[in-house]
């Protein structure tokens, strides 16, 4: 009778041992799949939130904007909770900051991204422009010079 009970109990602690290893492989899958989810979705998205705030509390008269439906215009009058824009020469509206989805153009700050970066393209582009001026202006010379040996 005695050696049933032992003979039992055996079994018990192997299963014991057995459960604690699939609690610890389950929770350190958990554990992946939650860093998973924080790194490809909910880090980013606070990161997008950030950028959006900074935006809209940086929202200047002059500024060129688009709102969330895709209405382009400047900005009027900047207000506490709303921003009134000039849509066109006598339409003006007023949309919730939460509204505008991008701005396109800054007044104030002069050069912009872009526009360095067309600046840059504009440089390299009239480089070889004023090379390839220079034999142009060479040949009627040369063909005056022909005329005059003639």
């Amino acid at each position: 009778m005695l050696s049933l009970i032992s003979a039992m109990a055996a079994p018990e602690t192997a299963g014991a041992a057995g459960t604690t290893g699939s609690m610890m492989t389950t929770f350190v899958t958990f554990g992946l799949i939650i860093a998973i989810f924080y790194f490809l979705i909910i880090r980013p998205q606070k990161k997008r939130d950030k950028e959006t705030k900074e935006m809209l509390a940086s929202i200047k008269k002059g500024d060129k904007v688009v709102s969330i439906g895709g209405i382009h215009g400047t900005v009027v009058a900047v207000k506490e909770t709303t921003v009134v824009v000039k849509v066109d020469d006598n339409t003006r509206m007023e949309f919730s900051r939460n509204a505008i989805s991008s701005i396109v153009n800054r007044k104030g700050d002069g050069a912009t991204a872009s526009s360095k970066k067309k600046s840059k393209k504009e440089e390299q582009v009239s480089a070889p422009e004023k090379s390839v001026e220079a034999p142009v202006e060479e040949a009627p010379a040369e063909a005056e010079a022909e005329k005059k040996d003639k």
